[in-house]
C-alpha cells in the first residue's frame, strides 16, 4: 500500500511534530480495523497520539483511503482547534477522495513531481 500526504497536510503535520512513522502506524491500525470513523466515500477520520500523549488529547486526521491500494492524508486538526469537520467540509472531502483515489500511477507521479503529494516512505 502506498501512503501519501497532501501538501497542506504536510505543512500542518510538520508544525505538529508528526512523523512518517506516526502516519504509517495510523494506516496499519486502520488496516487492522481500528478506525475512529468511516465517514463514507472512502473518507476516514483517525486520531493520532503524539509524543507519549494518549489519543484523547490527540490530533485528528482526515484520510482518503482504498484498503490495500493507497491512502492520502488530506487534512489535520487538533481537538482544541475545532471539535469536528462540518457537513460541507465532509462533502468536499468526499469529492476530493473520489478524484485522488481514481488516479493512476503516472498521474500520481506527476503530482509528486509538482509537490502536491508527498509519498510517506
Amino acid at each position: 500500500m502506498r501512503i501519501f500526504k497532501y501538501k497542506t497536510f504536510e505543512k500542518w503535520a510538520k508544525k505538529q511534530g508528526m512523523s512518517n512513522a506516526d502516519l504509517k502506524k495510523a494506516i496499519a491500525e486502520i488496516q487492522k480495523g481500528l478506525i475512529d470513523a468511516n465517514l463514507g466515500g472512502d473518507v476516514y477520520k483517525k486520531r493520532i497520539g503524539l509524543h507519549g500523549k494518549g489519543k484523547r488529547s490527540s490530533h485528528r486526521t482526515i484520510i482518503f483511503m482504498k484498503i490495500q491500494d493507497k491512502a492520502i492524508f488530506a487534512h489535520g486538526f487538533t481537538k482544541g482547534e475545532k471539535g469536528n469537520i462540518t457537513k460541507n467540509e465532509l462533502e468536499g472531502f468526499k469529492v476530493m477522495a473520489k478524484a485522488f483515489l481514481s488516479l493512476n500511477d503516472d498521474q500520481i507521479n506527476i503530482l509528486i513531481g509538482k509537490q502536491h503529494l508527498i509519498e510517506v516512505l
